[in-house]
């Protein structure tokens, strides 16, 4: 796990390095100071002149400013290597989970990712602050207090050595009882998180069945066990202190009554009230370095739990992998599904696609119908290999799938959704994603194409027009148009529209589709519709039922030959006439 964290410090590794030396300096300064006070106390006391005071007093001085300049510089150094190491670890992160197959990420929910990229490597980034500065500082000032402590009491300092075992123990168990609630709190903030991002993404669906009420019920439930948990650990953490405070003044008490019994039955010849005043200084230290010791493990213990978490998502392999020797080039856009079977996972019992035998040349227009649930998306995934098939050979321009430099593959298929993404940015930015060099001509011949430019042109600023986050500022039939018109800016071999004008009405299909046929002829175009109109006029028209493609032929052919495919002609012309 450390290793696999280390990586992520890189160009930080000079700050990281350079902030234990500053402290080890700052904390050799900060103990030599007591001990240059006690001799100061010890030569007043014998009548030394103002010289002495002034000497010792500007070395004091001295000392003091490079204790300051050594915690200042290392403070600068240390927030520089922690925030750095963080940035870096969020990086890695992202990084990794663009690397993710759809199979990779089922494997992790979306806002157990978003917690182990925000909260979790904010805790890593703190115990790292820690262990560079604080976990350096604590055990180098207990080491040098208690040299210090004896150099200057003696015998008297046996006392730290009998105290430390017994606060220690103390301080280690507290640690230990309040670890199980921190480590319980990252799952529950995994929760908390899916909440929030369930509410926020369903905004509309929550009010329009008025379940604000029972959304804050769930949200405050999730808030609550946080809460509770952290309430049962900081009441436990919180015996840390009155535990010091009891050692410390009972070693103050202790040190004060034989230390001063000490100095007046032998007359200060075996210690002195400087001696004396040293010890009560390098006693306050070492107690203060194990207070910061026991709050160092149980932030460290705590962290570990989130630097599992985050290596857990680092180490993950993507199960989709380039082949040693890529395609680098897709030739045409044929399609050929050869016995092709798909399950979603190794366990699972229910294949989701079964016996697939297809064959698409390429530039053919194909359209697919079935029922909720016949599987009509999961079959197109395969085509960009989203998803590897189960069983079977997928191949696109002659060539398996899985022979193809992924990029390479996925930048010539373009798959437009039922609900597709528009990101923050204006319109132009939008339509870029599917081509960056896209000059504004082009952007507008898409967009005309699409049936999209009328109403960008109505917009006050036009395709500078500025879109939130998710597409929340435009209709659904609008974002669509706007998803086929960055498809087409694509120019790919394959273009899926999958149920991807079902917000828009039967007209402005019909050019959509006129559109992309004298655009893109060369272009294979698989539609997949819940309306026969949408793909009557098709090369091919495949019918899926539970998972298998269970007839296909022309709109002719299937009238004659599918009962499925007749049936929801049927209920839709009947319909139409109907409402006619």
């Amino acid at each position: 796990m450390f290793k696999t964290l280390a990586k992520s410090i890189r160009e930080f590794k000079t700050p990281s390095i350079i902030t234990p030396i500053l402290i080890i300096g700052e904390v050799v300064i900060e103990c030599l100071i007591p001990y240059i006070i006690a001799n100061l106390i010890n030569d007043i006391k014998a009548g030394c002149d103002f010289s002495t005071i002034l000497t010792n007093g500007g070395i004091m001085a001295l000392l003091a400013v490079l204790s300051l300049s050594f915690g200042a510089a290392a403070a600068i150094t240390a927030s520089k290597a922690s925030a750095g190491f963080a940035r870096n670890l969020r990086h890695d992160l992202f990084y990794k989970i663009q690397t993710y197959s759809f199979d990779n990420i089922d494997k992790f929910s979306s806002s157990s990712l978003v917690t182990r990229m925000t909260t979790d490597v904010s805790y890593v980034q703190m115990s790292y602050m820690m262990i560079i500065r604080t976990a350096i500082r604590s055990p180098f000032m207990f080491i040098f207090a208690i040299i210090m402590a004896y150099t200057m009491g003696g015998a008297l300092s046996t006392i730290f050595v009998v105290a430390v075992p017994i606060l220690a123990f103390g301080l280690f168990f507290i640690a230990r009882k309040a670890m199980p609630a921190f480590t319980r709190l990252f799952r529950k903030y995994d929760r908390l998180n899916e909440s929030i991002e369930e509410n926020v993404m369903a905004m509309r669906a929550v009010k329009g069945f008025v379940r604000e009420e029972y959304e804050k019920e769930k949200f405050t439930e999730a808030s609550d066990e946080i809460r509770r948990d952290f309430t049962r650990a900081e009441r436990i953490v919180a015996f840390n202190n009155p535990l010091m405070q009891i050692c410390l003044q009972l070693i103050m008490i202790f040190v004060l009554y034989f230390g001063s019994k000490l100095i007046v039955t032998s007359s200060g010849s075996y210690i002195d009230v400087g001696q004396l005043s040293a010890m009560l200084t390098y006693g306050m230290q070492i107690l203060m370095s194990l207070m910061m010791l026991s709050m160092i493990y149980v932030m460290i213990t705590m962290s570990a739990e989130s630097a599992r978490r985050i290596v857990e998502v680092l180490n993950e392999e993507p199960t989709l992998k380039n082949p040693e020797n890529p395609v680098t080039e897709v030739k045409d856009g044929s399609i050929h599904f050869e016995n092709v079977s798909f399950k979603y996972s190794r366990r699972a019992e229910k294949y989701a696609l079964s016996d697939i035998d297809l064959h698409i040349r390429s530039g053919e227009t194909v359209g697919i119908i079935g029922g909720t649930g016949s599987s009509k998306s999961t079959l197109v995934q395969l085509i960009s290999r989203l998803y590897d098939a189960t069983e079977g050979v997928i191949r696109v321009g002659g060539v398996d799938v899985r022979e193809y430099d992924m990029n390479v593959l996925r930048d010539s298929v373009s798959v437009v959704l039922q609900k597709n993404v528009l990101f923050a940015g204006t319109v132009k930015e939008n339509l870029r994603w599917g081509n960056k060099n896209a000059t504004d001509e082009e952007l507008e011949e898409a967009c005309r194409l699409a049936q999209a430019d009328a109403f960008i042109k109505a917009f006050p600023d036009g395709y500078d027009t500025h879109i939130e986050q998710g597409g929340t500022n435009v209709s659904g039939g609008q974002k669509q148009r706007l998803c086929i018109a960055r498809a087409l800016l694509k120019r790919p071999m394959i273009l899926i529209l999958d149920d991807s004008t079902s917000a828009v009405d039967t007209k402005t299909d019909a050019l959509i589709r006129r559109g992309l046929k004298e655009f893109i002829p060369e272009t294979t175009k698989i539609i997949i519709a819940q309306r026969v109109a949408s793909v009557e006029d098709a090369d091919k028209i495949l019918v899926m039922d539970g998972g298998r493609i269970v007839a296909q032929g022309t709109h002719e052919e299937l009238l004659k030959s599918s009962p499925i495919y007749f049936e929801v002609y049927t209920q839709q012309t009947k319909g139409g006439r109907e409402n006619a």
